[in-house]
């Protein structure tokens, strides 16, 4: 194939993509577009290892400088797209060039939500998505000494567990009965709190913020926490701007169908960005996570030179919170029934999820082999997996695979 494709965003998604479409025998012109200076980069050890020196900005990169002119990839980095045309299939620029394309993909990321609260435009003020983000916030804290974060999701708690390795008093603020309430059961968020209450940090749920002074930040509730540094990490939104304007379907994120495409069937969109048909719930969803972009941009690669696969992938997750690795497979949202196996006391553990008695998800506490085969077990249309065995640790999980 000769068309000339164009990626915009130079994320996870919009890398592999570029890849991916090299590997399935795409001949024709790519160009990657991304709106960050850098290359495209990894973005989960900047809340972790990053943030603590623990991690070579050397090492952040997700291809050596090489790949680009071996797959021959076009790239425009530190350039965002204004606008698309896509009765002409053109692309607008900000340094006012127009670009054509023949295939299009949108690989836009999520930007970080910043609740209207007042005082949050203030200095001090920091949220943490992209590597100028993390370097920011890095250098606040070698001054900083009273840290409080607001939201107990994922980047909000393992930002505070690295602001507490370093020292420093750290306040989590969260306005939900539990932390990571969107993501994980009510036995992992209490795993969870417990973790951060025993590391000395100070944890305040369904507490609101009322606003952010040059002190600290006063809730809803009258309290005042004293604070020289506050981290909003409280979501993120889909960038999905760029695709309503031009008339794609979005609703919390771009609308594809099982094969990546938009409701333009010469545009793709996946990764942070966009929603989809996801097989294990039935329902649309949009996941925020290195799998779904890598394995999203694989099925695209394919869509995009003329190969119709549907994606399957079974969604995946990690976040390590302390000497703590929480890896979750699968979705447990809709699940009826949940078994433990293994010993909280112990630290290493898994609860299995189940629905109508087949398997749906996972979470597991510093128990990588239950997570893989819990993988496994879902990869498989049978999931034959009972709850019975799920919950005997005698039993070995590479049966039901």
């Amino acid at each position: 194939m000769s068309d000339q494709i164009v990626i915009i965003g130079a994320g996870q998604a919009g890398i592999q993509l570029a890849d991916s479409l090299r590997r399935e025998g795409h001949e024709g012109p790519i160009t990657l577009i991304g709106a960050e200076n850098e290359a495209p980069y990894q973005r989960p050890p900047l809340s972790k290892a990053f943030l603590l020196d623990q991690f070579e900005e050397s090492r952040l990169p997700l291809r050596p400088d090489a790949f680009y002119e071996q797959r021959d990839i076009k790239t425009r980095f530190g350039v965002t797209v204004t606008a698309m045309d896509r009765a002409h299939k053109t692309l607008t620029l900000d340094t006012n060039e127009t670009r054509p394309y023949d295939k299009l993909a949108l690989c836009l990321g999520a930007n970080v939500f910043i609740p209207p609260i007042p005082g949050a435009d203030l200095p001090h003020v920091m949220a943490l998505r992209t590597l100028s983000d993390s370097k920011r916030l890095k250098d606040a804290l070698f001054q900083a000494q009273n840290v409080a974060v607001i939201g107990g999701g994922f980047i909000g708690l393992e930002v505070a567990a690295s602001v507490r390795k370093m020292g420093k008093t750290v306040t989590i603020i969260e306005a939900l009965d539990r932390v990571m309430k969107r993501a994980v059961s009510e036995p992992v968020s209490q795993f969870f709190e417990a973790l951060h209450h025993e590391h000395g940090s100070t944890l305040l749920l369904e507490t609101l913020t009322e606003e952010i002074t040059p002190g600290g930040v006063r809730l809803k509730n009258g309290g005042m926490i004293e604070a020289d540094l506050v981290v909003m990490g409280t979501g993120v939104a889909p960038c999905q701007e760029l695709a309503m304007a031009s008339g794609l379907h979005c609703e919390n994120g771009i609308l594809v169908d099982e094969y990546t495409r938009t409701s333009d069937p010469d545009i793709v969109a996946i990764g942070d960005c966009s929603a989809h048909p996801n097989y294990l719930t039935g329902q649309i969803l949009r996941l925020e996570s290195v799998q779904n972009a890598i394995d999203q941009a694989k099925i695209a690669a394919k869509t995009l030179t003329g190969v119709l696969a549907p994606y399957k992938a079974v969604p995946w997750f990690w976040s390590d919170q302390f000497d703590i690795k929480l890896q979750m497979a699968g979705l447990s949202r809709d699940a009826d029934t949940a078994v433990t196996r293994g010993t909280k006391a112990k630290r290493s553990f898994s609860i299995f999820y189940f629905k109508s008695g087949k398997l749906m998800a996972a979470d597991s506490i510093n128990a990588p082999a239950d997570h893989m085969a819990a993988r496994r077990i879902l990869a498989n249309d049978a999931r034959s997996l009972t709850p019975e065995q799920a919950a005997d640790t005698g039993y070995d999980l590479k049966q039901a695979f």
